[in-house]
């Protein structure tokens, strides 16, 4: 891939990462902050569900986080938009649309079929 294009999915996943990493901080933030003591038990049960959910949340775009350096990693090493499966060029529109991807389209087609069958 050429080092102009490489660039463009090396800044776009230091956004991203940027963004994950500023969500979680006000995440950790809001919970520091808000020490709200509940007398009614829906209210408690309401912001318990709240946070509850937001930590699934935080929890997911901390595997994505990992997923976006390993293809930062994969970037530096030369092995981005390679398929893991079968060693084709990723398309760039894949890449575009999700740029951790380690698969090639036919390849995670395929995945999914097994996973089906399972």
């Amino acid at each position: 891939m050429e080092a102009e294009k490489l660039d463009y999915f090396r800044n776009v996943l230091t956004e991203e990462m940027k963004t994950l990493l500023n969500e979680a901080d006000r995440t950790v933030t809001d919970m520091n902050s808000d020490a709200s003591n509940f007398p009614d038990p829906t209210d408690r049960a309401t912001q318990e569900s709240d946070r509850n959910f937001e930590l699934r949340i935080r929890d997911r775009e901390r595997k994505l986080l990992n997923k976006i350096r390993d293809a930062i990693e994969r970037i530096e090493t030369g092995e981005f938009g390679i398929c893991e499966e079968c060693g084709e060029e990723i398309s760039e529109a894949r890449l575009k649309v999700r740029p951790v991807t380690t698969l090639c389209i036919n390849c995670k087609i395929e995945e999914e079929e097994k996973e089906r069958r399972l």
